[in-house]
């Protein structure tokens, strides 16, 4: 079996590049998906929103090749175990829902009652997946779960890496931030 590269303690620049493009996206779909109901204005970015969510799912896959490739620098040997055990389920989990949502929204807009337009920022459209009208819904009920349990660990991840900046004074956030 091949040995993964590691890089010393930094994360390369391509992994910096992957988290802080996804992150952007991400933080840009929670707002329109979790705000287009209370705020009718976004409800005009509902296609971008779609488009976002497929390049996001194209991101993540290539995220997860490069990660797989690729070993992440080692957290600070102080680190306690179940600290260690709570970041790495955190970061799979959020690997999951990267793929978990725009799969369940695909899912969502292909069921045969009202499809919506799917395209890529106007640039070319994509082909609906196979999905009954119960398998629609239930697809609609969970991306919008998810899109709740995605907030809620985009929120813990952002003060866990505040805590270690900011609290344990320790360089976790600066081996993500470009340029540090």
């Amino acid at each position: 079996m091949a040995t993964r590269a590691y890089r010393g303690e930094r994360y390369s620049r391509v992994a910096i590049a992957f988290h802080w493009t996804i992150a952007a996206l991400v933080i840009f779909n929670i707002a329109v998906g979790l705000g287009h109901d209370p705020i009718p204005a976004l409800r005009t970015l509902m296609p971008a929103h779609k488009a976002i969510g497929l390049t996001v799912l194209a991101l993540t896959a290539l995220r997860v090749a490069w990660r797989l490739a690729h070993r992440p620098p080692p957290l600070p040997a102080e680190t306690p175990g179940w600290e260690r055990g709570a970041a790495h389920a955190t970061h799979w989990t959020l690997y999951l829902l990267l793929v978990a949502l725009p799969l369940s929204g695909w899912v969502m807009v292909s069921g045969p009652q009202g499809r919506r337009s799917l395209s890529w920022f106007g640039a070319f459209d994509l082909p609906y997946l196979p999905a009954t009208s119960p398998a629609a819904e239930g697809a609609a009920k969970a991306h919008g779960l998810l899109g709740w349990v995605m907030l809620a660990l985009v929120l813990l991840h952002v003060a866990a890496a505040l805590r270690h900046h900011l609290v344990l004074r320790d360089r976790v956030l600066a081996r993500m931030l470009p340029g540090a």
